[in-house]
């Protein structure tokens, strides 16, 4: 079977798992810029610094200080991180949300009896073991519905070079009902595609 690479156009596959991955993630970096705030004052607290502004010399805690230079500079770093880590999360998210994506079609693929295809994700992404082990699977299941239509293709050859004639008269009856079940038999075989 041949081995295609899908190149992605789409970015947002599942808008609300990756959304939801963003946001998480961002929250963890405006977490951490307001946790290194709140320690940087609180450690800035237990220290005295004196400085000249406008002619006037004031004295005050160090947090008092350096709050304004701490802000500016935590929010400026928080927005930068923020924007670098939402666009790795959706890169990250895509290559977990494009898998799924396309697990989901394979399985709906198998689910309507077709086990002709071969499950293909970028080498790049995620769960290339477990797609490995799908294609895996499908080859396995497809060469046992192959062996399993043979066998009641002779089974419902063998059923009908025999003459209900042949046999007596009380197994007539469980004849015509091994043809009738042989007949079943390969309407479901031929359901699955391989």
């Amino acid at each position: 079977m041949e081995n295609k690479t899908y190149k992605r156009r789409n970015y947002f596959i599942d808008k609300k798992f990756q959304g939801k991955f963003i946001v998480q993630f961002s929250f963890l970096v405006l977490f951490g810029g307001m946790l290194t705030v709140m320690l940087l004052y609180l450690l800035g607290t237990q220290s005295k610094t004196v400085a000249i502004q406008d002619s006037r010399v004031i004295a005050k805690t160090t947090a008092d200080f350096i709050l304004p230079l701490i802000l500016r500079t935590v929010i400026f770093v928080t927005f930068v991180v923020g924007v670098t880590a939402g666009i790795l999360t959706l890169l990250m998210s895509h290559k977990l949300s494009g898998p799924f994506y396309r697990f989901k079609k394979v399985i709906q693929t198998l689910k309507s009896g077709d086990f002709s295809s071969e499950f293909n994700i970028r080498s790049t992404d995620q769960f290339q073991g477990l797609a490995d082990e799908l294609n895996s699977m499908i080859h396995n299941t497809a060469r046992e519905i192959t062996r399993l239509k043979n066998s009641v293709v002779m089974l419902s050859q063998k059923l009908n070079s025999l003459n209900e004639n042949d046999f007596p008269e009380n197994k007539r009856q469980d004849f015509a009902e091994l043809k009738k079940i042989a007949g079943e038999l390969d309407k479901a075989a031929h359901y699955f595609k391989t």
